[in-house]
């Protein structure tokens, strides 16, 4: 006679069911899994390039570096020029594109100037009106500005829409604009700042 065998583990009613992976499941698993490590990635690439990007643009602007209070001196020192607005086509070779930009200088003042306006002269007398330093030197900008001008638009005209279309490709035109223009000055002046005001391409 044949004993029935006692399946002990049957009737243990506290063993929970063994958790089996099919295939369906492996499936989902690796792709959360590589969902997550794309995402990581993505995220590691993105710091790194924006810390190396906010590298370079301060290489190209050493003058974000200085003190609040350093800026407001170079600002009361220099002279603005306002080279109005320019319109002009791009370099785009796919379809034409133009910008409109309004172009601001800050020119240094030569030593004698700085005097001037550190110890002004008396005015003289019998109704006489003394002559303001600084509108005689804007005064005398007037005829260096058509140079200036066809240097702004000689830098500009040869960049395409997606070169201006970034923090970096406008800063990069500034400092080919202030070279250029610091060359027309042969070392009389110097060109402390190009400022862009409307920016517009289309």
């Amino acid at each position: 006679m044949v004993k029935p065998v006692d399946n002990k583990e049957d009737k243990n009613p506290n063993k929970k069911p063994s958790l089996e992976l099919t295939p369906n499941m492996i499936m989902i698993l690796n792709n959360v899994i590589l969902i997550v490590v794309v995402i990581v990635s993505m995220l590691i690439m993105y710091f790194m390039i924006d810390s190396s990007m906010n590298r370079k643009i301060a290489k190209l602007l050493p003058q974000e570096e200085q003190t609040e209070e350093e800026g407001e001196d170079i600002r009361q020192e220099g002279i603005l020029l306002d080279l109005g607005e320019f319109i002009l086509n791009l370099a785009d070779t796919t379809h034409r594109r133009y910008l409109k930009v309004g172009i601001a200088m800050e020119l240094s003042k030569t030593e004698a100037e700085m005097a001037e306006a550190e110890n002004p002269a008396p005015s003289g007398g019998h109704g006489a009106t003394a002559v303001d330093p600084e509108a005689a030197i804007i005064a005398e900008m007037e005829r260096y500005k058509p140079a200036i001008r066809d240097a702004v638009i000689s830098v500009l005209s040869n960049k395409t829409s997606d070169e201006l279309s970034t923090p970096t490709g406008k800063e990069i035109a500034k400092e080919e604009i202030l070279e250029m223009v610091n060359n027309i000055f042969e070392g009389q002046r110097e060109v402390m700042r190009v400022s862009f005001g409307q920016f517009i391409i289309q």
